[in-house]
């Protein structure tokens, strides 16, 4: 008869737990949970400030349209178990509403991270806060060149081609395409228009800065910009390069046309929505006006059949029904929260601040939904600016089309 040792038995038992503890502590996937503000088994807390209101409201739908995927990824069953809280506030592009609300975020409602606020005067009001107080700003909706500074502010983080790549791509294009060019820039009077500005004239070189004939300028607060439409076009200017956001890019196209004025017209990314600028300037006058993307145009025939495009339609009528297909704001807004997701998702169990950075700076060649074929993100920690590359559209009938090669930054 086999007898067993009860304390033989019991010896097993410890050493095969404590070997399992072993293997647990001594696992990285495995080790204890880590949170910083804003995490916990159960949630994930994300703040961001939005112009819902004021002269640049049309932008307000990039917020909605973040709040609407969030709600499709916590019916998805949220990020490894865990649902997503969004606190989105208004600040109506008020530089000092919003570091007041971002305090409120941070020191209030406790986020773990600031996620895609809008505007680069907002921003730069809250970039020493935020990496004074190590919190993400991440993603941010602007595109000044100053985001992309690691080793200064190692918590901020933009996400599409800074103003400078984009105005660089417009410089090349005049100096390549026109000949005795005269060029007028429209441009609001703040950090936005000034990024845009200094990047088109480094990239025309000291040599062509004399081709541009006019600058004018307008406050975000003004009711229009038509005097100064008016003064670039009397100091003789046959090409226009618009920097205004979608209400003023708007009236701009508009009063083009009024003044029967028949400029080559460069309009930037941040206007190039057809519902918010193309159709309130009538489409009639938009014709030939040229922008750099870098997202598809996700109502051009082309992409019909496309993956991504057939799952943002899906998500639209879904979670935004009733919502303006045509604005592009939302195909925006739907694609820079994918690349939330994707870095939430890396950051597993271990849900500090830090590893938010880590995991958002170590993102390459990941293809995103919605962007054009051949541009991907990619950052590191010496890199924080994720999407480098663009190609040129050109508005013909109600749409854009693209045309010539994908363009790289030459500091990729």
């Amino acid at each position: 008869m086999n007898v067993r040792n009860p304390f033989r038995l019991a010896a097993i038992a410890g050493v095969v737990a404590a070997t399992l503890s072993s293997l647990l502590l001594s696992s990285p996937a495995r080790a204890q949970k880590k949170y910083d503000d804003g995490a916990s088994d159960s949630e994930i807390r994300i703040g961001n400030t939005m112009p819902y209101s004021g002269n640049v409201s049309a932008l307000g739908i990039i917020g909605k349209t973040i709040a609407a995927y969030l709600r499709k990824v916590n019916d998805e069953g949220g990020i490894n178990g865990r649902k997503l809280t969004f606190l989105s506030y208004d600040d109506g592009y008020s530089p000092p509403k919003t570091l007041e609300l971002v305090r409120k975020l941070v020191e209030e409602d406790k986020v773990l991270l600031l996620f895609a606020p809008l505007g680069t005067a907002s921003n730069t009001a809250i970039h020493r806060y935020m990496n004074n107080r190590k919190v993400p700003q991440l993603f941010i909706s602007s595109s000044a060149s100053k985001w992309g500074n690691p080793q200064v502010f190692p918590w901020t983080m933009a996400w599409q081609p800074s103003y400078a790549i984009e105005a660089a791509f417009y410089a090349r294009h005049i100096l390549a395409t026109i000949k005795d060019a005269k060029i007028g820039v429209l441009m609001q009077n703040d950090d936005y228009g000034k990024d845009y500005l200094a990047g088109f004239k480094e990239a025309l070189g000291k040599a062509n800065e004399k081709l541009i004939v006019q600058v004018a300028t307008y406050e975000v607060t003004d009711p229009t910009i038509d005097s100064q439409l008016i003064q670039i076009k009397n100091a003789g200017a046959n090409v226009l390069f618009n920097v205004a956001t979608p209400k003023f890019a708007a009236q701009a196209i508009r009063k083009v046309a009024e003044l029967e004025w028949k400029p080559t017209h460069y309009l930037n990314t941040s206007s190039d929505s057809i519902s918010a600028v193309m159709k309130p300037a009538g489409v009639e006058n938009g014709q030939g006006l040229i922008v750099a993307q870098f997202r598809k145009d996700v109502n051009d025939p082309q992409w019909a059949s496309a993956a991504d495009v057939v799952a943002w339609h899906a998500f639209v009528a879904k979670y935004m029904p009733g919502a303006d297909l045509a604005d592009s704001n939302i195909a925006y807004g739907y694609a820079v929260t994918a690349t939330l997701i994707e870095v939430l998702k890396r950051c597993g169990d271990d849900l500090t601040r830090a590893n938010v950075m880590r995991q958002a700076a170590g993102l390459q060649n990941l293809e995103i939904p919605l962007l054009l074929p051949g541009i991907r993100v990619n950052t590191s920690p010496t890199d924080f600016s994720p999407i480098q590359s663009m190609q040129l559209a050109r508005f013909e009938g109600e749409s854009w089309k693209l045309f010539g090669p994908i363009l790289s930054s030459e500091s990729k």
